[in-house]
């Protein structure tokens, strides 16, 4: 049986840890009572009879009698639960507060007082965080029936007017038909062209729904002199997540402001109304309510996850003390407010009633996919293939590394040609492959440690990568690639010349682009695309709004540079025929060749500085742009020693030299302060941060040092060994992977931090921005 202790543990929601009863201390507390208790006889005048062979005949008579010949009384050890009314900070909010006061307990009174005190802190504690989350969700639940009150009344209005436009036109193509039928002797339907414009004639909005809607922040244009009126304008304040919209949202910006000179007061026609607009309105409407029920959900966990650890702690305190003190105070805990309450349940069947009417079209099934989404459970067959695959991974690459060395393969006859065309592809499978496992890796240990990356990285939990899945594809990637090796062996073994089997690794690299972009649901779909959409993101910045997983997954390519290095090389060798003619100085002689190394070098740090900038633009943040500083800094370098490695000439290694320092000691500052939160001088950790996931501090002061030796693998560029073309490979991709090694190390203390910051403000649930501007603001 699990303790209850763990299985709290396992389902407390982390953004609100510190929030929940402090079950493992108050334990502490209980296992000091108990060892406070000593056997001790108390004289009293009622009780000492001394010993009798009576004494079991009277402990019979005061069991039954309800305890009133027991000289500890059970019912004593609470007086009562004092329950008053103190002011709040602001001075304006009243906050229920309980006080236990107790009688007497004998020898280890102190140990109860303690405990007692501690208890009433902690339910005042549970008490006050639940009232100040109702309060906000309520609060929120009432702004979003604003918003979807101004989306209803806009629609109508919007329809309303299209159908009276199609009215008119209906009612000028029946006038010009009566006119034309005028001209003849007959001169028939003209009643019914009469009915039909005054049935269309008539308004079907008033003014008054225009002038309601105007007062929660919706303006529409007015007509302007000599000019008919134009369909109605608005503002509705969709982000700007996507080029389209950010060009729009910038275009708009710049010409408000040099050519229409708004007035201070924020006045302007606004934009015209589309039905793509009111889409993107009502996505976000929806995508709110349905963080609002995930978010009302969560408080009614807290509460009844609270309410049990209540119970079983106070059982064992009577346990202990053998006293009956739960029955009294769970009667103060049931009354007090996080249990009382019901506005979160009542505020949780209005959400499912309004999600079901007006976005599920009246499909509660459909409605509850949406807001109540059922759990993915793991599959141990995923398990069983990863040993598959990892069994199949070493037994082929044994045999690869046998069937190398008898067929001299590594010998310098045969070298240069295997090097040209083996390396670059396999290398990059492989680095991709050792990324996936670091994943992995990150993922166990984010699980392990409650760490949810889920929520970080806005995944949907039932398609998000588990550890096993990213270890599987890890696995079978890397099969698949050291089977496509032995197989290549062995064809030029077997007397098959180069030019014959020096497709094989483009067979492979076109079978994973075509899995990739499968459209079929098979082989993780959904991660599949949601690779290619943040990819996409991070190619088109500053364009799209950055979000946590676009600028993570660019700090990655930041680190697989040598891998898009190879891309380049393997596009070049195919494209340019390199396989059959085995001309290898047809790409690396050319000059756009030569000139693409340093767009590939630059395009990672580029990328990840556009997003800096459009993070500035959109947060206003200094730290953004001085993050901008460290990536042009990394470009600098990374250009620089390209040019020497080129120009190997001492100005030029004085150069990367300086370069390279500046931007080592730029990433390690923000590496160790600004993504970890660590080099804390006031820290209770001295030079780590006040909260820490990892038990043992020895890590992180190991882990610092760790980064540090790896951030400087770029002194390799500088030192110049002599040593040959498969030892240089060699050597290129252990630096390479070691800068993939020191990415994935670097990436759970990076999301650590980030989850810190999500429980330092109690945030467990996304704050999706609304449409409509709040009631009273101006258009």
């Amino acid at each position: 049986m699990v303790k209850f202790s763990k299985e709290l543990e396992a389902q407390l929601i982390p953004e609100w840890k510190d929030a929940f009863l402090n079950y493992w201390q108050l334990k502490k507390n209980i296992k000091k009572i108990k060892l406070a208790r000593k056997p001790k006889h108390v004289s009293d005048s009622n009780c000492d009879f001394g010993r009798s062979i009576f004494d079991p005949i009277r402990f019979l008579v005061g069991k039954i009698s309800g305890g009133s010949n027991d000289c500890r009384n059970n019912s004593e050890i609470i007086s009562q639960v004092k329950s008053g009314i103190n002011a709040g900070e602001d001075g304006e909010e009243e906050v229920e507060v309980y006080e236990t006061e107790l009688v007497h307990f004998f020898t280890e009174e102190n140990e109860v007082k303690v405990f007692f005190e501690m208890l009433d802190d902690e339910l005042n504690k549970v008490n006050q965080f639940y009232k100040t989350k109702e309060s906000e969700f309520l609060e929120r639940g009432e702004l979003l029936n604003k918003q979807l009150q101004i989306l209803l009344d806009l629609k109508r209005v919007l329809s309303d007017r299209r159908r009276k436009n199609l009215a008119t036109k209906k009612t000028g193509a029946a006038a010009s038909g009566f006119l034309s039928r005028s001209n003849s002797p007959s001169g028939q339907n003209s009643d019914f062209s009469e009915s039909q414009s005054e049935e269309y004639d008539s308004p079907t909005q008033t003014e008054d729904d225009i002038s309601a809607l105007g007062k929660n922040g919706i303006n529409f244009e007015k007509p302007k002199k000599g000019k008919p009126r134009s369909p109605a304008a608005m503002r509705i304040e969709i982000p700007a997540t996507t080029p389209t919209r950010t060009i729009a949202a910038v275009t708009s910006m710049l010409w408000e402001d040099l050519v229409n000179n708004p007035k201070k007061d924020g006045g302007g026609a606004g934009e015209y109304i589309n039905r793509k607009k009111i889409q993107c309105a009502e996505k976000m409407i929806r995508g709110a309510f349905v963080e609002l029920y995930r978010g009302l959900n969560l408080l009614k966990t807290y509460s009844s996850l609270n309410m049990i650890a209540f119970t079983k702690i106070l059982k064992k305190f009577d346990k202990v003390s053998n006293q009956q003190a739960s029955t009294r105070y769970l009667k103060v805990v049931k009354r007090s407010n996080f249990i009382s309450s019901d506005k979160v349940v009542r505020l949780m069947d209005e959400v499912e009633s309004l999600f079901t009417q007006h976005f599920a079209n009246d499909d509660r099934k459909k409605a509850m996919k949406f807001l109540r989404p059922l759990r993915h459970k793991d599959s141990h067959m995923v398990t069983f293939f990863v040993g598959l695959f990892t069994g199949s991974f070493v037994t082929l690459f044994s045999v690869y590394a046998i069937l190398a060395h008898l067929s001299g393969m590594f010998s310098p006859a045969a070298k240069a040609s295997y090097m040209e065309t083996v390396y670059p592809l396999f290398s990059m499978f492989a680095l991709l492959s050792l990324h996936l496992f670091m994943y992995g890796c990150n993922l166990f240990m984010w699980k392990t440690t409650r760490i949810n990356y889920n929520f970080i990285f806005e995944f949907h939990p039932n398609t998000s990568l588990k550890y096993r899945d990213a270890f599987l594809i890890c696995t079978s990637l890397m099969t698949a690639v050291v089977g496509a090796m032995v197989i290549h062996l062995i064809l030029l073994s077997t007397g098959f010349f180069p030019h014959q089997v020096d497709f094989i690794p483009g067979i492979l690299l076109l079978c994973f682009v075509v899995l990739l972009i499968c459209p079929l649901n098979v082989f993780y779909r959904p991660t599949r695309y949601c690779f290619l959409r943040v990819i996409r993101n991070i190619v088109c910045s500053p364009f799209y709004k950055v979000l946590m997983v676009d600028f993570f997954m660019a700090d990655q390519l930041t680190s697989q540079i040598p891998l898009l290095r190879h891309m380049e090389s393997a596009a070049c060798y195919f494209l340019a025929g390199s396989f059959k003619t085995h001309r290898y100085e047809t790409c690396k002689s050319g000059r756009l060749y030569r000139e693409l190394a340093y767009v590939i070098s630059f395009a990672p740090y580029y990328w990840r500085a556009m997003q800096c900038a459009r993070r500035w633009f959109d947060e206003s943040n200094i730290d953004h742009l001085a993050n901008l500083g460290k990536y042009v800094s990394a470009m600098v370098a990374a250009g620089a020693r390209i040019t020497y490695a080129r120009q190997p000439t001492e100005l030029w290694m004085v150069i990367v030299l300086v370069t390279s320092v500046v931007a080592t000691v730029y990433q390690l500052y923000w590496d160790f302060v600004k993504d970890w939160g660590l080099f804390n001088r006031k820290s209770k950790n001295p030079w780590l941060r006040d909260d820490l996931v990892l038990k043992n501090k020895s890590i992180y002061y190991g882990s610092i040092v760790l980064n540090l030796v790896l951030r400087v693998a770029w002194v390799e560029t500088v030192m110049k060994f002599n040593i040959g073309m498969f030892e240089s490979r060699l050597l290129d991709f252990l630096l390479a992977s070691i800068e993939v090694i020191r990415r994935g190390h670097w990436n759970f203390y990076r999301l650590e931090n980030e989850h810190l910051n999500n429980v330092g403000k109690f945030r467990a649930v996304k704050t999706v921005p609304l449409p409509f501007r709040e009631t009273g603001c101006a258009g």
